[in-house]
């Protein structure tokens, strides 16, 4: 029988969603996948799958409030399911802060939630310059500049290392049900 998989994404740029899309490619042929946006998915969505995989984009410092309220809504469905969480923000560029142990966002995920996931997982993201509204793209550049990362505002920055996310698109197909 076939593993049925859901992805949850919340993104404010679409690069979460690009990272679900990409994951749900590489085992399409090894499990059953659905997709839905957090404000979309139903109690319906979450029981009717066995493996249920979050992944939640950064911006200005902070996962969307409404992640947390749709986590610490349904944790009692999400404890009993095979449940992985992964975080995509522009501080993962830098392979120090990659890791869930050591990422900031992550440690402030897990004191806002009372969910312990399978497993978590943090990805770098992209800083797309061009796509972003006029106020956007200053207060990135800004955190950008500070944090020492790029600043051209005619150029988009994709820092998502995709072999990582196969690995965990792999470690999520092969999990126990």
């Amino acid at each position: 029988m076939s593993k049925k998989i859901l992805f949850i994404y919340s993104s404010v740029d679409g690069h979460t969603l690009k990272i679900c899309k990409h994951m749900m490619a590489k085992n399409k042929s090894l499990a059953t996948m659905n997709i839905h946006s957090l404000e979309t998915v139903t109690p319906q969505d979450l029981d009717s799958n066995e493996i249920i995989v979050i992944g939640a984009s950064i911006r200005y410092g902070n996962h969307r409030k409404e992640l947390y309220s749709f986590i610490n809504k349904n944790v009692a469905v999400l404890d009993k399911k095979n449940a992985y969480f992964f975080s995509v923000n522009a501080v993962a560029r830098k392979i120090e802060k990659r890791s869930p142990e050591v990422n900031t966002y992550i440690k402030k995920f897990k004191k806002s939630v009372k969910w312990s996931p399978k497993k978590i997982q943090v990805f770098p993201g992209k800083i797309d310059y061009p796509k972003y509204n006029f106020f956007d793209k200053h207060m990135v550049r800004l955190i950008m500049y500070f944090s020492g990362g790029p600043t051209d505002l005619s150029k988009s920055y994709e820092f998502t290392d995709w072999k990582e996310v196969d690995r965990f698109a792999d470690e999520i197909i092969e999990s126990d049900i």
